[in-house]
Formats: C-alpha cells, structure tokens, sequence
C-alpha cells in the first residue's frame, strides 16, 4: 500500500480548507530545532511548552519522565499533542544519547552558569534545547552532556520565568531567526508525506474501518 495513495483516498473525506491548512502549516514545520523537557513536576507547564511548540512550527518533543510520570495535561495543550510528535524516555542519558545519534547538539537552558544571552546565539546546526524542572533546573547529567548553554536576557528584580514562559521566548527566538537563515530547517518532502498522512488519519472518525474499507476495494 503506498502512502500517497493512501493519503489521497482519505484526503477525500476532508474538506478542501482542512487540506490547505495542513499544507500552510507544514510549509513551517521544523525539526532542525527540537525541544527537551526534563522532570518538568507541574503538568500544565509541559503541555504549555508543547504548545508553544506546536505554535512556533517545532514537530518534535523529547520528555524525559525519570521522576514524574504522565505530565501532559491535555486540557492545556489544547489538542498540540495531536499535531506535535513527542518521544518519551525514562532518563535523561538515553534520551541524549539518541539526539546525538541524529546529529543534534545539546543546549542547556540555564540563568546560573556561565551560559550565552538568547539574543546572541544562533543555531548553526541542528538543535535540541532543555529545559528543566521548575526548581532544582536541569539535572547534573544533562548539564555535562551539554554542547552549550543558553539564558534569556534579565533586567529585573526577579532572577527566573516560569519554565513555560521560558521556552515560549526561546523557541519563538529560535524558530525566527532560522527560517530569516540559510539553514535548511523545514522537513523534506517524505517528512510532509508522512505527517499530511498522520494528520488526516487523526482528523477521521472510525479512520482504521475507512482504512479497510479502502484496502478491500
């Protein structure tokens, strides 16, 4: 079964306008820059960050649940958990490892070490940026594994944002500056295949009794 054609079948039960949004959208997806969220405890503050994701054009979230589990509140993310793709792991070392097996570089986002101002860093290469724990921040392991740490410039008396304040600021910075780049930062054509493919599916009622409807004709 080809996914095209697959993709053109269920594409059938979708209005035009629904179509067209899928392809407006994914024209400004990226995976060149990706999210980490490590032991974040409130579950509202995850599914923000997801949601600032889904927002700003990033297709993939990586959370690691090594001490809290099941913090996504659906209720906050607004439906982003359909539309962004999240990876779980149950530490922070596994979930790094696999990063930088697909070429990504880790940045840190901490207010506390000797870390670069948002304003001035741009991401060269592909990006997976961390963001901790509403107290106690990152985790040591995530600290020295890290290729790079990053703040967010502060004038104030308050020394932090809330971890979803942060990575909205961040993720928006981020996502702006490389689609006014040269970098290839949107998905190829096989990724927008897949997720136009992935998105239909979700947006069918009794989609797998279509689906073999479909494989029987």
């Amino acid at each position: 079964m080809q996914n095209d054609d697959l993709l053109t079948y269920l594409e059938g039960y979708l209005t035009d306008e629904r179509k067209q949004r899928f392809l407006e959208v994914l024209q400004n997806r990226t995976k060149f820059l990706t999210v980490g969220i490590e032991d974040v405890y409130q579950m509202h503050n995850t599914s923000a960050i997801m949601r600032s994701c889904d927002v700003f054009g990033v297709q993939e979230v990586h959370v690691v649940e090594d001490r809290f589990q099941k913090r996504l509140d659906k209720n906050i993310a607004v439906g982003a958990e359909q539309w962004v793709d999240v990876h779980k792991y149950g530490d922070a070392s596994e979930c790094i490892s696999k990063l930088k097996q697909l070429g990504y570089q880790i940045i840190a986002t901490t207010p506390h070490n000797d870390s670069l101002l948002l304003p001035d860093f741009f991401p060269k290469k592909k990006t997976a940026v961390f963001f901790g724990t509403e107290k106690e921040g990152l985790s040591e392991e995530v600290m020295q594994q890290a290729d790079g740490y990053l703040k967010i410039p502060m004038v104030g008396f308050s020394e932090s944002l809330n971890v979803s304040v942060s990575a909205a600021i961040i993720i928006q910075e981020l996502a702006q500056k490389i689609r006014k780049s040269n970098v290839d930062w949107q998905l190829t054509q096989t990724e927008i295949l897949e997720k136009r493919l992935d998105w239909t599916k979700k947006s069918i009622k009794s989609v797998e009794a279509i689906i073999e409807r479909y494989l029987s004709e």
